[in-house]
């Protein structure tokens, strides 16, 4: 039995100005809104992107970003252009200029890339084609483990694992050297026990595949709160 991805949480100091850009952006509609949060859903995948009011700011490149792609040269274009129009900017990271994909911002800073067409590693996916994360090899083996998601890719310590049924995005891991962690981390997993697994068995579970605790919560109800091999914050759920 493995765990269930829940959803993708990010973090932004105005939640529904930032989901409705990746509402935008992605394609994905606009689901549960709360005061401080606002959920995006899709067809296209099993899980939520969910925005989370947060006091401070980003400070730092983030060690996740999300990869869209495109159908077109045309395509890449107006999608650039439209994302501008509404927000984002172009940002440089240390990319080359001769690269097919472009780095944009989004209004609260967040690093993405409009992937070229013709890309064959993400071929098959959809609008959001990978969420594309800072890690080392092993850490592409303990979310294969941990979500029972197989992997799609085993190479010169790049992973990437993707859903055994082919649906969603690619979650890849780009291998050592890895970034300096500086600031808070503003992309989280939400991932939930298996049906008929307690949260405390499922932590358990993780513990033992290299992932460890850092705040078990005090009722049934709460979340677990651990961090995986990298260092990098994740929460388990109760089965749902």
């Amino acid at each position: 039995m493995t765990a269930r991805l829940v959803a993708l949480c990010i973090d932004a100091n105005d939640p529904h100005q930032l989901a409705r850009f990746w509402s935008n952006a992605l394609g994905w509609e606009i689901g549960k809104e709360g005061e401080d949060t606002l959920d995006l859903t899709s067809t296209d995948a099993s899980f939520e992107v969910v925005f989370r009011k947060v006091p401070n700011e980003k400070a730092s490149q983030n060690r996740v970003h999300l990869d869209l792609t495109t159908e077109s040269i045309d395509d890449q274009n107006d999608t650039v252009a439209r994302l501008v129009e509404i927000g984002a900017r172009h940002v440089d990271i240390g990319q080359s200029a001769d690269e097919g994909h472009v780095v944009l911002a989004d209004p609260e800073g967040n690093e993405f890339c409009v992937i070229e067409p013709g890309n064959t590693f993400l071929a098959g996916c959809g609008r959001l084609g990978s969420i594309n994360c800072d890690g080392t090899q092993a850490l592409g083996y303990f979310w294969s483990e941990a979500l029972g998601w197989p992997l799609v890719w085993d190479q010169d310590e790049e992973t990437a694992i993707r859903a055994s049924d082919r649906t969603g995005p690619l979650i890849t891991w780009s291998g050592p050297p890895l970034m300096p962690r500086i600031g808070h981390q503003r992309f989280r997993l939400d991932i939930a026990a298996p049906a008929g697994e307690s949260q405390r068995a499922e932590a358990d579970r993780l513990v033992r595949l290299g992932a460890s605790r850092t705040d078990i919560g005090a009722g049934a109800s709460d979340a677990v709160r651990m961090v995986d091999p990298d260092g990098n914050e994740f929460r388990v759920l109760a089965t749902g």
